[in-house]
């Protein structure tokens, strides 16, 4: 009987794992499919190697190399002796027992579903085209697409357009909602498209998507590509694309896990509810010490969220107290420029009516950034009233992911505007943009 079964070896099961194996406690964890998981293997990792190939060529090249060498890296972790690395599915038997497709058993006192997250697709006619991929389908291609559409304008939607855009394809965005990257502060979002646009990155805002088909020239002959047709201002228009890249979210993975031995009631997006220790909320099986990490529980879908939730998990098991801000969670969108964020949005701390002050600054007025040549860009923070306690930090233009994550390290610890304006900054760095503001 092990301490700890985990179901699921992406970033939040291995990092987990280990984090557990390295405090004593005995760990099995089951993957089917590649270490890793969907970060290492078809999204981030893969995602940040195209960002920084200088071709398409190039990025194919690299990217399984890449990818290869993070993947032993996992597997050398997970050769801890406290670790049983068993390559099959499990699913629940009951609240500490799960089985594998071959039939073995496996209990332990406790259990983690770190399952993950797989594309949502929109349901519309001629989703089931060969021209429609979702991100891993497009980081499989062999040749640069002519023409890419993509449907959707959050993170994978804009990184893909970004990429492609700069690879030589014709990029087209079509999204729903009125603006790109709805978690982005809306001034920065809006900039950070405007200057996707003028590298030549088409979008259609507020356009909703009505139906995928073959594309056809006049006498109805197919043409070898596909026609995107989507409603915006009361107007059905349509594009043309060799491939359709599906960008519209993530859906929680669940499927095969036997939840119902649980008695577990789904969340309405298909998440597993959980409480502030993770623990799933409405297990009905008695002496239930199951935990959902990660995507999984729908909560904040993103690579470091389930890494941080992975060692709440295993603190909260052994008894140690940590002081983990999951209220304090930074995010990057890798485009360019960059754009990253921490904290509510102007637009969000408006609606909830929260007293604060905005201060910006402009990358145009930064020493580095006109050495740099990276002269586009703003940072915004908001705080309390007279330079308090600082609330959010949204930034856009070069390295915004590093100026974002010196400002969460002071929203974690509770200080102000004015301690962070006192703190000597390097000169000349990026970084200066934050004492800078007004």
């Amino acid at each position: 009987m092990s301490s700890l079964i985990i179901i699921g070896a992406g970033p939040g099961g291995y990092k987990t794992a280990l984090h557990a194996a390295k405090h004593g406690l005995k760990v099995t964890i089951f993957e089917a499919g590649h270490v890793g998981g969907t970060c290492l293997n078809v999204g981030c990792i893969p995602t940040k190697t195209y960002v920084h190939s200088a071709s398409f060529a190039e990025a194919v090249e690299r990217q399984p190399q890449v990818v290869e060498q993070l993947r032993g890296g996992v597997e050398t972790l997970l050769s801890h002796p406290n670790i049983t690395l068993v390559r099959e599915r499990a699913s629940f038997v009951d609240a500490h027992t799960v089985e594998t497709p071959s039939g073995q058993r496996y209990t332990a006192e406790n259990i983690i579903i770190a399952t993950g997250s797989s594309t949502k697709y929109i349901p519309v006619e001629g989703v089931d085209s060969p021209y429609v991929v979702d991100s891993t389908g497009l980081l499989a291609l062999k040749e640069l697409p002519k023409r890419l559409c993509i449907i959707g304008a959050g993170v994978i939607g804009m990184e893909f357009a970004s990429v492609f855009n700069r690879f030589g394809s014709e990029v087209t965005v079509v999204e729903f909602l009125k603006e790109c990257l709805p978690a982005i502060d809306s001034d920065i979002a809006k900039r950070l498209r405007k200057q996707m646009e003028k590298q030549g990155i088409k979008f259609y805002m507020g356009a909703g998507v009505k139906s995928l088909s073959p594309a056809t020239v006049p006498d109805g002959s197919p043409t070898g590509s596909i026609s995107v047709t989507f409603e915006q201002k009361g107007k059905e228009l349509s594009v043309e694309a060799d491939v359709v890249l599906m960008a519209t979210g993530r859906k929680p993975n669940t499927e095969g896990l036997n939840l119902e031995a649980l008695g577990i009631t789904l969340e309405r997006n298909g998440a597993i509810p959980v409480n502030e220790h993770f623990e799933i909320e409405n297990c009905k099986s008695s002496n239930c010490k199951c935990y959902a990490i990660g995507d999984v529980n729908g909560r904040q879908m993103l690579a470091h969220a389930a890494e941080y939730q992975g060692l709440h998990v295993v603190n909260h098991i052994l008894g140690i107290e940590d002081h983990i801000r999951f209220d304090v969670m930074p995010a990057a969108i890798f485009t360019t420029p960059e754009a990253a964020c921490v904290g509510p949005s102007e637009d969000q701390l408006k609606e909830a009516a929260v007293p604060f002050e905005c201060h910006k600054a402009f990358f145009r007025a930064n020493g580095k950034a006109l050495a740099m040549g990276e002269t586009e860009g703003m940072v915004k923070l908001c705080c309390e009233p007279n330079e308090g306690r600082l609330l959010s930090c949204h930034a856009y233009g070069a390295h915004a992911a590093d100026l974002v994550q010196e400002a969460t390290a002071y929203i974690t610890l509770g200080a102000t505007l004015s301690q962070l304006r006192e703190t000597v900054h390097i000169h000349p760095t990026l970084s200066e943009i934050l004492i800078e503001t007004n």
